[in-house]
């Protein structure tokens, strides 16, 4: 049973690979701060070859706050911080006596911060913009949890993420436009397998720029370089050598010229050692 138990933290992926930024860092003084709700109930997940399995039914709550604002003119700070987690499963009850041999559990509390620079390589009028940064996967999360320790709320591996980003943008018609292409290397601690990842971002404005339209494809591939054992092993619920492919929708629409609501939806077109149910996530943001 413990095995059908795979990673969720991918799928949190999901949530935040929407946000502002991409290859234009902040001006200074302004700023982009998300108020967001992030949730995903899966009774199936992809095995380590790829296919689909059905697993006891998890379901993961996040609530977290993103920020970003501009030191200077180049040089933005982003934080996404999770500040409550829940990771709970449902009861399991027998299909022929209807008798629950293991009744559902759920662990409360911070999940893992991410903590960013961002430098800005082109000058602010360019054509394309480049954007290079650092993140830093803070393990702030407990790792264990419940009566057979399959609830987690991180990895409990530090980590370093190097990413550059590259943006353009353009009228189509009257609508504004924009692009936004990355790559990136995350260097992982604790037995994890180091991963590539590259994304594409296209997004569109309607109705006199107050409403916005973006997809956002995401792709983790793993180096499978790590040494699955204990609370990373594949009957973990942060498994190692995940992979995946995955594609987000966002809306988002402002209210007012400072501040609005989004809402997103999020699927993993293929993967290994991940769920393979959709995530949704619905946020406040405001801007300065």
């Amino acid at each position: 049973m413990q095995r059908s138990i795979y990673t969720i933290i991918i799928s949190m992926l999901l949530a935040h690979a929407a946000f502002a930024g991409g290859g234009w860092p902040q001006p200074k003084g302004s700023g982009y701060f998300k108020l967001s709700q992030y949730w995903l109930i899966s009774d199936q997940h992809y095995t380590d070859l790829g296919q689909i399995d059905p697993n006891l039914t998890i379901g993961f709550w996040s609530t977290a706050l993103y920020a970003e604002y501009g030191f200077t003119n180049r040089l933005t700070g982003q934080i996404y911080a999770p500040f409550f987690v829940r990771n709970y499963h449902n009861d399991q009850v027998s299909a022929a006596t209807g008798e629950t041999f293991l009744e559902g559990e759920a662990l409360n509390g911070i999940g893992d911060f991410d903590v960013t620079l961002k430098y800005g390589l082109t000058k602010k009028n360019s054509k394309v913009a480049m954007t290079s940064g650092i993140t830093l996967g803070l393990p702030f999360g407990k790792t264990t949890g419940s009566t057979l320790e399959n609830l987690q709320l991180g990895d409990g591996e530090f980590n370093v993420l190097v990413r550059v980003d590259m943006g353009t943008s353009w009228k189509l018609s009257q609508f504004p436009m924009y692009m936004n292409v990355y790559t990136g290397f995350n260097k992982r601690t604790n037995d994890f397998s180091d991963e590539f990842r590259v994304g594409a971002e296209l997004g569109i404005q309607l109705f006199k720029e107050k409403f916005l339209v973006a997809g956002k494809l995401n792709v983790v591939e793993s180096l499978k370089n790590g040494i699955p054992s204990g609370l990373n092993s594949g009957a973990s619920l942060f498994a190692n050598n995940t992979e995946f492919s995955s594609l987000t929708i966002e809306l988002s629409y402002s209210i007012q010229e400072n501040w609005g609501v989004t809402v997103n939806n999020g699927i993993a077109l293929r993967g290994e050692n991940v769920f393979a149910s959709p995530s949704y996530s619905v946020g406040v943001f405001w801007k300065i």
